[in-house]
């Protein structure tokens, strides 16, 4: 039997955000590789951030297979509900 390949995972943050770092350690605790994006200082990224979900304002934005998740809180509920490690590849 193969493996289904992971997801891409990828997540929007800025430095000193404790958002951030409380999605990231739940990433990190179920061993999800990520591409992590620094908006601090604005720029491409940011605006990027912001194209790819609208009305996002705050970080982080999380995105798996380019469809957006949501912030912390959204992934802890998806976490919390048993959704989340099906979305990441890991059911």
């Amino acid at each position: 039997m193969t493996q289904s390949p992971r997801p891409k995972v990828e997540i929007y943050t800025k430095w000193g955000c404790p958002y951030c770092v409380r999605a990231k350690a739940l990433l990190d605790e179920k061993g999800v590789a990520y591409e992590e994006y620094d908006v601090t200082m604005g720029g491409p990224k940011r605006a990027e951030m912001v194209e790819r979900a609208p009305g996002a304002a705050t970080v982080p934005q999380i995105f798996v297979n380019d469809q957006a998740l949501g912030g912390s809180d959204d992934l802890q509920a998806l976490d919390r509900a048993g959704k989340l490690d099906a979305l990441l590849g890991l059911a």
